[in-house]
């Protein structure tokens, strides 16, 4: 059936703590923050600006852990500006029948306005016949969220 893309992390309406013109490149976001959701570093990421509806394509580096930084950088810096509202998507490429078959999970993370965790949630598509089944359940706490993951 093919290769489908699948979103599987998620940091929804985090805040630019700074945009750096200078520094080549890629988006350097707080490392529990990468941690929490699944994104690697150098992980291709998608950026949506919720402030001016920029949209822009890089990579992620880990920033200082702690911190709640949100960093555009290069020329991303210029498609936003510190205080704008960020989603920042990651996919993984999927064979469908593999999908079908198994199923597939994403973890979201909302922030709150200092970019620490305000809600959670852990969607997934569970296998039901030729079909899914989409489900997204939210977790008072992250901590929660691996004590029953496990």
């Amino acid at each position: 059936m093919g290769t489908i893309r699948l979103m599987h992390a998620k940091l929804h309406r985090v805040t630019v703590t700074e945009a750096n013109v200078n520094y080549i490149g890629s988006i350097t976001i707080d490392q529990d923050l990468l941690e929490k959701v699944g994104i690697l570093p150098l992980e291709e990421v998608d950026v949506i600006n919720l402030n001016n509806g920029k949209r822009w394509s890089t990579y992620a580096l880990p920033g200082k852990k702690s911190t709640g930084e949100i960093c555009p950088n290069g020329g991303a810096a210029l498609l936003c500006q510190p205080g704008d509202i960020l989603i920042i998507y990651a996919y993984e490429e999927r064979d469908r029948t593999d999908v079908l078959l198994n199923g597939h999970s994403a973890r979201v993370m909302v922030a709150d306005e200092n970019n620490k965790m305000k809600e959670f949630y852990h969607q997934t598509l569970t296998p039901n016949g030729d079909k899914v089944e989409f489900n997204s359940e939210k977790y008072e706490s992250f901590v929660k969220f691996f004590s029953v993951v496990k």
